[in-house]
Order: C-alpha cells, then structure tokens, then sequence
C-alpha cells in the first residue's frame, strides 16, 4: 500500500531553514490577484516594497512550499501527484508575517485518515525565528484510491450558515494566466499548467491552485471588512469543496461576527458552483 499511515505518523518530524524576501512576498501577491488598479493606493500595499505589508496566507508558500511537498515524501507516504488534491487548509498566526524573515520550519504527518475511497493525510508545519513562533500550519491533502486501509474516518463537522444574508458579497475574476503565476511561489504540480495531465486528473484543462483560491479570498476579507490591515487576521481555515478554472469569477460571501468572518465562495460562471467551504477568518 502506498500509504503506511502509522509509519508515516510514527515517522521524526523534518526541520529545514527557509527564508522570504520582499519579491517573494510581492510575486505570492501578484499571484493571488493583488495589483488592480496598479495604481491604487490600497492595493500598492501589496505590490510596492515601500509599502509593502503580508497577507497570512503567505505562510502557505513561504519557503517555496517545502513543508507541503516534503509530506508528500514523507516516510511512509508514497503517491500519484495525478491523484493528489488539496481538501482543507489552516493557518494560526502567532503574529504578523514579517516583509524579510528567515525561520526554521518543523514539519510531520499529524493524521492519516480513512474516508472509503481515499486516504487524507494531515501535514502540521510549525514555524519560528529567534523571536519565537510565527505560524503553524495543517494541510489536508486528499489522495484519491487510497483509503480501505481500516484507519480512523477523521472529523467531518460541518459549519452552518447564518440564518440572514451575508453582510457582504464581492465578486473577485481570476485571470487566464493566473495559475500560471501563481505556481511560480512553489507549487509546480502540473495539474495547474498541463493540459495533457489535467486528462489524466480528471479534468479537461488545468485548474487553479486550491490555495490561490485561499489567497484570493483573504485578501477580499482583509481589504473588505478588516480595513485593508493584515495584522488583524489571527487564524484562517478552510475546506476545498470545489476546483475553480482560471478566467472564472469567484463570488465571495461574507457574515461578520464577533472575533470572526464566516465566509463561502462559488464560481459565478457554473451555476454557484462550491469552492470553498466551512470557512473562518479568525480576527
């Protein structure tokens, strides 16, 4: 079997150096939509490194993603790239994300969970620099053909959505190219860019990166309901409930409440389709 999930969760967790500068922070914006109007102030806060601030999703790619591809490698743990999507992210931030930084990254399988079809293999990457901790990080990386190995299911609450209609609606357009640009953070699966292997996924063209989709909506709550101020976002959690392609239109549904944001987010173009669900900005 692929997948020894108690070898894998047995295994020493992996400790590697990583480090970001102002371009990484800027390229990751880029990619998650940011610079539009170029030339608006508010969204210079992205692109220009005098005034350059960081939305916490960058923890997600900080490193070039190392955390997340070196879990796919993980002892105990060997499979497809064709049949790997991502299910679910979380990002607890201890504080603000500096603009240059350099950190130590520890990084382990935390769960490996049977859902029938397909195993979920939990990743848990905990970064700190000399001043302490800045972020933890669980991935839940989905693998389908995987599961029947006789393992724990794993959680799978659901959120309830308020019972009012969201205190906002934006509308967020993903560019042809943007998964182009965005895979140059880290992410190199070909599932984003060959249409020859998106076939063999499953789909007829490459799809957008699940944690673009993630960016792009933070940054809409941050710069909607936070005021454009990153340090207020403590925590930030989702589940991958859809795939987007690029040049759709994300339509992003906020309800506000104490500490809080609840958001979803559907692909205009099909029919509200899902993309992200059970989704919390903790603030």
């Amino acid at each position: 079997m692929p997948i020894d999930a108690a070898k894998a969760v047995a295994a020493e967790p992996r400790s590697s150096e990583i480090s970001w500068g102002h371009k990484d922070v800027q390229l990751y914006h880029l990619g998650v939509g940011a610079g539009l109007p170029a030339t608006d102030p508010d969204e210079l806060r992205y692109t220009l490194e005098s005034r350059l601030h960081v939305l916490p999703s960058f923890a997600t790619v900080a490193g070039a993603g190392m955390a997340l591809a070196g879990g796919l490698s993980a002892p105990g743990v060997d499979v497809d790239l064709a049949h790997v999507l991502h299910g679910g992210q979380r990002v607890e931030l201890h504080r603000p994300i500096p603009v240059k930084g350099s950190a130590r990254s520890t990084s382990r399988v935390q769960a490996v969970y049977d859902k029938g079809k397909a195993a979920v293999i939990v990743l848990r990457s905990e970064v700190a620099d000399e001043q302490g901790p800045l972020w933890t990080s669980d991935s839940q990386i989905f693998v389908r053909g995987e599961g029947g190995f006789g393992g724990e299911r794993g959680p799978s609450a659901r959120l309830d959505l308020p019972a009012r209609d969201p205190d906002r609606t934006v509308e967020r357009p993903v560019r042809e190219d943007q998964a182009l640009l965005y895979r140059l953070s880290g992410d190199w699966n070909p599932l984003h860019a060959d249409p020859e292997f998106a076939k063999l996924a499953g789909f007829d063209r490459p799809i957008l990166h699940g944690l673009c989709s993630y960016g792009m909506t933070l940054k809409a709550v941050v710069d909607t309901v936070l005021g454009g101020d990153v340090a207020r976002v403590t925590s930030y959690s989702t589940r991958f409930a859809g795939v987007v392609f690029p040049g759709e239109t994300l339509r992003i549904r906020m309800w506000e409440s104490p500490g809080r944001i609840q958001v979803t987010v559907a692909a205009v173009e099909r029919d509200e389709s899902q993309v992200l669900a059970d989704t919390i900005v903790g603030c």
